[in-house]
């Protein structure tokens, strides 16, 4: 692996070795999601053998992974010559000292750091966190956006305001995790994710749908502006390159887009309080029909009718 990242912090100088009070990782991505570790040490390894401090059993962590050393004040963590490195907010590190809300990925496993005086409050913060994001990408969950989806389809049906819905999904994904493996794709869904969150409004809600599909969901929008930006994203995901470990990754998306008008067409209120038949399912349906229509017509495309 490239682990060219600058050394910042040499261990040897600090002459204080009291470890750091209130410092801990928790689990936002993996199999013990949400467990808290307390670096109450001065030196916690991280690895896949049963003798280390941190325990992670995953084919892609080495026996002895990494390290964080924590003495007064500074808490640093360190790649132990792994085989399949160590990342600090998605970047190799060598060794690199952690601040305040930093994630740290080994394997598949991505901790956070937590730190200072009101960490236990951090800590019951970040298990909410937990509850409403996906702990690989950092945005929305399944669960948080059908909900927030729920609550949105039936503002807009009771204002008469426009809402659209996008289906997103990567295409030819499986083969990205068989040619380059897992930890290669997973990057390749963080910085999917990044690019399109960073493409959206604040009011606008982005989620993982599940694997490598994506929903985002656009109040006030028409599906004509849904379309267009759909667009725009599909560009920028095409012509800007996926870096990992010096490799650069070909990835394109397909997408499927939907409005409300057409939703309603398809399920109307009868006589009733239109309220009552609100059903994201049904939305999610037709955008998904067009994102299907996109990857049987050979992906990398937008399908908006």
């Amino acid at each position: 692996m490239g682990k060219d990242s600058t050394v910042v912090t040499v261990i040897s100088k600090i002459e204080d070795k009291t470890p750091k009070a209130n410092a801990c990782l928790v689990v936002i991505s993996g199999a013990d999601l949400g467990k808290r570790y307390i670096l109450d040490k001065t030196s916690t390894i991280i690895g896949r053998s049963s003798k280390v401090d941190i325990q992670v059993d995953e084919d892609a962590i080495s026996r002895d992974h990494a390290v964080v050393d924590n003495y007064a004040g500074i808490v640093v963590a360190r790649d132990l010559e792994s085989t399949n490195g160590t990342f600090v907010n998605d970047v190799s590190i060598r060794e690199q000292e952690l601040r305040d809300g930093d994630q740290v990925k080994i394997g598949r496993t991505i901790f956070k750091f937590l730190s200072g005086s009101n960490v236990e409050s951090q800590y019951h913060d970040e298990i909410y966190q937990l509850t409403i994001t996906d702990g690989l990408t950092q945005i929305f969950n399944k669960r948080f956006f059908l909900k927030e989806m729920e609550r949105e389809m039936s503002r807009s049906v009771r204002y008469e305001r426009d809402i659209s819905l996008c289906m997103i999904d990567i295409d030819f994904f499986k083969s990205v995790n068989d040619t380059f493996g897992h930890l290669a794709g997973d990057h390749v869904l963080r910085q999917v994710a990044k690019r399109i969150n960073s493409s959206i409004r604040r009011d606008d809600y982005f989620a993982r749908y599940g694997g490598e599909e994506f929903a985002l969901l656009l109040p006030e929008i028409s599906k004509a502006e849904a379309a267009s930006l759909a667009e725009k994203i599909r560009g920028l995901i095409e012509h800007t390159p996926f870096e990992f470990d010096n490799i650069s990754i070909p990835v394109t998306i397909s997408v499927g887009v939907a409005g409300l008008d057409e939703y309603k067409a398809a399920n109307p209120a009868g006589t009733g309080d239109p309220l009552a038949n609100i059903n994201p399912f049904s939305f999610i349906k037709l955008a998904d029909d067009r994102l299907f229509e996109a990857k049987r017509g050979g992906r990398n495309q937008v399908v908006s009718s």
